[in-house]
């Protein structure tokens, strides 16, 4: 062999040399980071070799490279790293100064020793370098342990939640290690056709949890397909701008309903007010889909439906009480319900076409004859997901009901130029799941 074919060679080694060094720098800073990061080169100098080696690295699948284009954090894998050809067209067009580097699962399969990560299955995966913003699936008993528990704060309303360790509990020394817990989010996923309902939680907040709890978590891990929370997927864009959940629009739909009863001079319509801070804690989406709970849901429902109606709205529009004639000149007086009543005085008000009153009513006595069926039975704790989408259905029905009692009152000459009702109520910004 001359020297010409000889020189080639040479180099080839030194640009091998130069690359590996580069790979176990991106590698060592990847995971020795803390975080996960990737290593960012706005501090190094970068120079056409040195982009020429990051081509071919990214040509040969060991590393990528982000730039911090697709999520506002360049310095975390938020989401799973572009194709090849993509990341290659863009260092092409503007270079590696702006971006940061990662190595590849498939390099990173080859230097992880996973016996290092035993009980911490989350943190495996991140350490295999997937994407801090995946999320995975949970069977919802997943969070029965912490709802339960009166060690742990456990918030949630119906999109995201939060749990952790309550303080009173660890101020009086009773915090272990290994209960030591924190979520910072989670939130719920659905199988394409809305008939199943799974906790949802970022690769990320997952791996705060202590070995314990990874693998209470892991042990209730789904396969099946389910899509986030679209609400929680703009989260990871750093936007909180969410629907409101339909459980809060009922309760403002009441709130406003009791405004307008009140600018047409007469009692509200409804006896109690509610807030989203004070409205019944089961007035949500079943965490726990069983019979026991969709029965107490419907309770709960009717509760904020027919038993919160307010006879003295009624008062001298029609008569609170029905007069039957048993003959002989003896009349029996019963007091008329809180839906009769409603039923009776929306009677007065006329519509042309489709009566929205019609099917406010019907929903009405619907949810009142579903609290009427025994409250307890021998399956009651029956786990089925048939109960999530009935509740859903139910809610959905429930809502227009009470949006359709306000529409109508919305047409009182008192009420027609009034302006408070908030505009995502008005839009209809309302989240259904």
């Amino acid at each position: 062999m001359d020297r010409n074919e000889a020189a080639p060679s040479r180099r080839d080694n030194i640009m091998n040399k130069k690359k590996k060094t580069i790979l176990e720098d991106v590698t060592n800073f990847y995971l020795s980071s803390g975080d996960y990061n990737g290593k960012p080169l706005h501090e190094i100098e970068v120079n056409n070799e040195f982009i020429k080696q990051i081509f071919e690295l990214v040509k040969e699948e060991l590393i990528y490279v982000n730039y911090g284009d697709r999520h506002p954090n360049p310095h975390i894998l938020a989401f799973e790293p572009e194709s090849m050809n993509e990341q290659l067209k863009k260092i092409s067009i503007d270079g590696v100064k702006q971006a940061c580097l990662y190595p590849t699962s498939k390099h990173l399969e080859t230097v992880i020793n996973k016996k290092d990560y035993r009980g911490k299955p989350f943190e495996l995966m991140l350490a295999l370098g997937e994407a801090q913003l995946s999320f995975k699936s949970f069977d919802l008993t997943v969070l029965e342990q912490y709802r339960n528990d009166p060690r742990y704060e456990y918030e949630c309303d119906d999109i995201h939640g939060n749990l952790y360790y309550s303080e009173e509990f660890r101020e009086n020394g009773e915090l272990h290690k290994k209960d030591s817990v924190f979520i910072q989010h989670f939130s719920f996923s659905y199988t394409p056709n809305l008939t199943k309902r799974a906790v949802a939680v970022f690769l990320r907040y997952l791996t705060d949890l202590t070995p314990e709890h990874q693998q209470h978590w892991f042990n209730k891990i789904l396969d099946d397909k389910y899509f986030l929370h679209p609400s929680y997927a703009k989260s990871s864009m750093g936007s909180w701008d969410f629907n409101e959940s339909i459980f809060n629009a009922f309760i403002e739909e009441l709130n406003q309903i009791n405004t307008m009863t009140d600018l047409m001079g007469k009692p509200s319509l409804f006896r109690k007010k509610y807030s989203r801070e004070t409205r019944p804690k089961d007035f949500s989406f079943l965490i726990r889909p069983t019979l026991k709970e969709f029965n107490d849901f419907i309770q709960t429902l009717d509760k904020l439906m027919s038993d919160n109606l307010n006879k003295a709205f009624f008062k001298g529009d029609i008569s609170l009480q029905r007069e039957d004639d048993l003959g002989n000149r003896k009349v029996k007086i019963t007091e008329k319900g809180t839906i009769s009543l409603l039923e009776e005085w929306l009677q007065r008000v006329q519509f042309q076409g489709q009566d929205p009153k019609v099917e406010a009513i019907k929903t009405f006595r619907k949810v009142r004859k579903l609290r009427q069926k025994p409250a307890h039975a021998i399956n009651e704790n029956e786990f089925n997901q048939k109960y999530f989408t009935q509740q859903r259905k139910l809610v959905i029905e429930a809502y227009k009901a009470i949006r359709a009692l306000r529409l109508i009152l919305a047409n009182h000459p008192r009420v027609i130029n009034y302006k408070g009702v908030p505009e995502w109520l008005y839009k209809g910004e309302i989240s259904t799941f």
